[in-house]
C-alpha cells in the first residue's frame, strides 16, 4: 500500500500539476487543467496498481502450488520409505527361510518381463495359441527353478555365516570332473593325494621325484579357497618364526574357528608371541574390530600365563585403517602391513619318526602335514622334492600307520 501511495504522488506531480504549471499561466486555467490531469493520473496509477496486484496474486498462487506439490511429494516419499522399511524388516525376518518375500517380488518382475512374448504369440495376425501356452508354461518353470535356486543359495550362505566350518567342508567336495578323473585310479593310487594334481598318465609314467614335484608346483599354481590360502599364509609366517628359533604352535589351523584370534603361538625361553594373520586382498582394509579381538585374546592369555612375557603381533597382506593403526600402536600391538606371501619358500617338511627313526617328508597337501613338527636335530624344511629325497627322506603315504610317520 505504501508503494501505491508513493507511486500515486509521483504520478500526480509529473503528469498533472507540473505540466499545468508550465502550460497555463492564469490561476483558473491552471486549476481546471490540474484537476483534470490529476483525475487522469489517478486512473493511470490505479491501473498500474491493479496490474501489479494481479501479478503479485499470481506469484502467491504459484508459490502456494509449488509448496502444495512439495508437501505432496514429501508425503509420497515418506509413504514409500515406510513401505520399503516394512519390506526390509519382513525380508530380514525371513532370512532363515531364504528371503521368500524378496524372491517373490523378483519372480513377479520376471513374469512381467516374460509376458510380452506369450502375448505377442496370442495376438499376432496368425495367432499361435499353443505356442503361447508352451512359452507360459516353460517360463513359469524357469521362474520357479530360479526362485528355488536363489532361496537355496541364500539359505546356504546363512548357514555358512552361522557355522563357518561348513565352508571348509564345501571346499573338500570334489566336482564332477574330479570324481571322473579319480575313478580312473586303482584303490591304492586313490590313497595318494598327488592324484588330485596329475593325470593318470603322469602319475603312472613319471619318476617319483618328478611326479611329486609336479604335484607340488600345481598345488601352488592352482586357485585356492579363502580358507586354504589363509592356512597357507599362517604356515608361511610360522615357518619364518621357526627359522628364528621359536617353537611354533599353529593354533589357528588346529582349532580352526575356535582359535580365539590366535593363529600362531610362538615361544622361545620365557617370551611368547601371539600372532594373528590376515590374508586379504590388497583393496580391502583391516578395521578396529580385528585389533580389539587380538587385544582381547592377549589379555586373556596374560591372565592365564602370568609368568610369560607376551607380545601381540598382527600380520596382513593389506593395510589397516588409520584408526585401527592408531589403536594398535596405543595397545602395543606390533604391525606388519602389506606383508607378502612368498609361495616359493621351503615348505616340504622333512621329519624323523620317533618310533622307527625313518626319514619321511610331507608335502603341503599331505594328510599329516599340519601335525608334523620340525624341531629336532636332522629334521628340516626343503624347497624341492629332489632336495628332500637326496637327503634320504621318502614321501609320506596316507595308507601308512600314522603313528610311524610323525614325531608327535
Amino acid at each position: 500500500m505504501k508503494a501505491y501511495v508513493k507511486s500515486l504522488l509521483l504520478t500526480t506531480f509529473y503528469y498533472s500539476i507540473f505540466p499545468a504549471l508550465i502550460l497555463f499561466g492564469n490561476e483558473a486555467n491552471f486549476v481546471t487543467w490540474a484537476i483534470t490531469l490529476l483525475f487522469i493520473a489517478i486512473l493511470a496509477s490505479y491501473g498500474v496498481y491493479d496490474s501489479a496486484s494481479k501479478e503479485h496474486s499470481r506469484e502467491i498462487l504459484i508459490v502456494q502450488e509449488k509448496a502444495k506439490n512439495e508437501i505432496a511429494e514429501a508425503a509420497r516419499l515418506t509413504t514409500r520409505a515406510e513401505k520399503e522399511q516394512e519390506l526390509w524388516k519382513k525380508t530380514m525376518l525371513e532370512r532363515n527361510g531364504g528371503f521368500k518375500t524378496l524372491l517373490s517380488f523378483i519372480g513377479y518382475f520376471e513374469k512381467l518381463r516374460d509376458e510380452p512374448i506369450s502375448s505377442y504369440l496370442s495376438r499376432k495376425s496368425h495367432p499361435a495359441f499353443k505356442a503361447a501356452d508352451v512359452v507360459r508354461e516353460q517360463t513359469k518353470r524357469r521362474r520357479e527353478a530360479d526362485f528355488n535356486n536363489k532361496r537355496t543359495q541364500a539359505m546356504i550362505e546363512m548357514y555358512e555365516q552361522y557355522a563357518p566350518f561348513l565352508i571348509e567342508l564345501k571346499n573338500d567336495i570334489p566336482d564332477v570332473d574330479d570324481v571322473k578323473i579319480f575313478e580312473e585310479y586303482n584303490e591304492e593310487e586313490r590313497l595318494d593325494s598327488v592324484v588330485n594334481y596329475l593325470t593318470k598318465e603322469e602319475y603312472r609314467k613319471l619318476p617319483t621325484i618328478e611326479r611329486n614335484q609336479l604335484a607340488l608346483d600345481r598345488f601352488w599354481s592352482r586357485p585356492k579357497s579363502k580358507w586354504l590360502i589363509g592356512k597357507c599364509y599362517e604356515r608361511y609366517v610360522g615357518f619364518l618364526y621357526e627359522q628364528k628359533g621359536y617353537e611354533v604352535e599353529y593354533f589357528g589351523i588346529d582349532k580352526k574357528y575356535e582359535d580365539m584370534g590366535r593363529d600362531l603361538v610362538c615361544r622361545k625361553d620365557k617370551e611368547t608371541l601371539i600372532i594373528q594373520c590376515k590374508y586379504w586382498a590388497e583393496f580391502r582394509t583391516i578395521y578396529e574390530k580385528h585389533i580389539f579381538q587380538l587385544f582381547g585374546t592377549i589379555f586373556e592369555y596374560k591372565e592365564t600365563h602370568p609368568a610369560e612375557k607376551v607380545t601381540a603381533i598382527f600380520y596382513t597382506t593389506t593395510q589397516l585403517s588409520p584408526l585401527a593403526r592408531k589403536i594398535a600402536t596405543t595397545l602395543n600391538i606390533e604391525l606388519f602391513e602389506s606383508f607378502k606371501f612368498e609361495k616359493n619358500y621351503p615348505c616340504i617338511k622333512c621329519n624323523i619318526s620317533t618310533l622307527t627313526q625313518e626319514k619321511i617328508y610331507h608335502l603341503p597337501f599331505d594328510q599329516r602335514y599340519d601335525d608334523t613338527k620340525i624341531d629336532r636335530k636332522g629334521e628340516k624344511y626343503c624347497a624341492t622334492v629332489a632336495e628332500a629325497e637326496t637327503s634320504g627322506f621318502r614321501r609320506a603315504f596316507r595308507w601308512h600307520d600314522k603313528s610311524t610317520e610323525t614325531s608327535e
